[in-house]
């Protein structure tokens, strides 16, 4: 059975279709969720897509309440995510696509299980603007967080900035209080701070490190991290100009065009 819905959302996403939550066809735990995600994921990589890193959702206590949930989840990203600074996506490859503002790592260690602050930050590389295109392949958008986790935590897509060498950066500001803004055509859709993704988006790190570990996983060096969202996401139209500005690290964005499936 679990092969079979990770087909079936693998379809979904290649097809950009919509199909009925998994949750009303069957009973599936957090555990099978998972599971159908990484298999799911493998059939990309089968086709020969690379694992590039991992995203993380939830990562504010106002999304777990929503949610109904007291932890983070956390997705697998893939290089046919990879979104070019500047670059076009056309929404009709897209079912529900929404953006949202984030901050991202690139490490240069590997860091897995129980870690201090101390070890996450001496693990990372480089720190990024960016942006995850995210885009739920079930039916109205209506999901339930065991849906959400085995449909890849919604993730299609992520855009990285300019990088910034992490220590040199936290030597003269705080990471945790940046202000971050995403606009659409030059006007503001959204404004948050970093503190909003898990008080400190080196929290991410950490809390990654962890939940990854208790399914047999681990950030490697050269893997990408996508720490959370600071804002809701925002619906994409076409013919739109999408781009975020994060206090410090820079800019970074991309365009739209045609019509969602």
């Amino acid at each position: 059975m679990l092969e079979q819905f990770a087909a079936v959302l693998d379809g979904a996403a290649k097809q950009a279709c919509a199909v009925r939550q998994l949750s009303q066809q069957s009973p599936i735990t957090l555990d099978d969720a998972y599971e159908i995600q990484r298999l799911s994921i493998e059939q990309r990589c089968a086709r020969g897509e690379r694992l590039t890193g991992f995203k993380l959702g939830f990562t504010s206590k106002a999304k777990q309440e929503q949610m109904g949930v007291s932890d983070l989840i956390w997705g697998r990203l893939t290089d046919a995510m990879v979104i070019h600074s500047g670059d076009e996506i056309d929404l009709s490859h897209y079912v529900h696509p929404r953006v949202e503002p984030e901050v991202a790592f690139i490490l240069d260690k590997p860091l897995a299980g129980d870690v201090s602050r101390e070890q996450a930050i001496a693990a990372v590389a480089w720190v990024m603007p960016a942006l995850e295109v995210i885009d739920s392949r079930y039916r109205d958008f209506k999901f339930s967080h065991i849906d959400v986790v085995a449909d890849n935590c919604s993730s299609t897509g992520y855009v990285l900035g300019p990088k910034t060498d992490l220590l040199s950066f936290m030597a003269e500001r705080d990471l945790a209080d940046l202000s971050m803004v995403m606009t659409a055509d030059g006007e503001p859709v959204a404004q948050g701070r970093s503190s909003a993704i898990l008080e400190d988006p080196i929290n991410a790190l950490i809390e990654a490190a962890r939940c990854l570990g208790e399914y047999g996983e681990s950030l490697k060096p050269g893997d990408v991290l996508l720490a959370g969202a600071a804002t809701a996401a925002v619906a994409l139209q076409p013919g739109q100009r999408i781009a975020t500005k994060v206090q410090g690290l820079g800019v970074c964005g991309f365009s739209v065009k045609g019509q969602q499936a």
